[in-house]
């Protein structure tokens, strides 16, 4: 089943300069593979398309059950020369959140309505 993120994890994100930074945090610990497996570095960087002129890296925290994603050349200078309303990459998080995911279909039960 084609979920958003957002159904399966919450997220942050700032900046560093010109560079997104973008925390992905699961929502139970049985969605972290999901998010490992299918939100891949080369996936952001084509949701970010538009934004994001740079690479994309992924950082994997288990031990948070977290993705942390930098996005490079992202903030159009970064906050004190961009002339973007988000300078500072703070609605990225939100604009992940929309992304869509395969959730197998045994894990569909662990969503909470909205």
């Amino acid at each position: 089943m084609r979920v958003r993120l957002f159904d399966i994890a919450h997220a942050r994100s700032g900046d560093k300069g010109d560079t997104s930074n973008i925390g992905l945090i699961a929502r139970r610990p049985e969605f972290y593979p999901v998010l490992c497996e299918q939100v891949t570095a080369e996936r952001v960087k084509a949701h970010f398309a538009e934004l994001c002129h740079g690479p994309v890296e992924r950082y994997e925290l288990p031990n948070l059950e977290a993705l942390n994603f930098l996005l490079h050349k992202a903030l159009g200078g970064g906050g004190t020369v961009s002339l973007r309303s988000d300078a500072q990459g703070k609605t990225y998080s939100t604009a992940l959140l929309r992304m869509e995911v395969e959730l197998p279909g045994h894990l569909a039960h662990l969503i909470n309505p909205a």
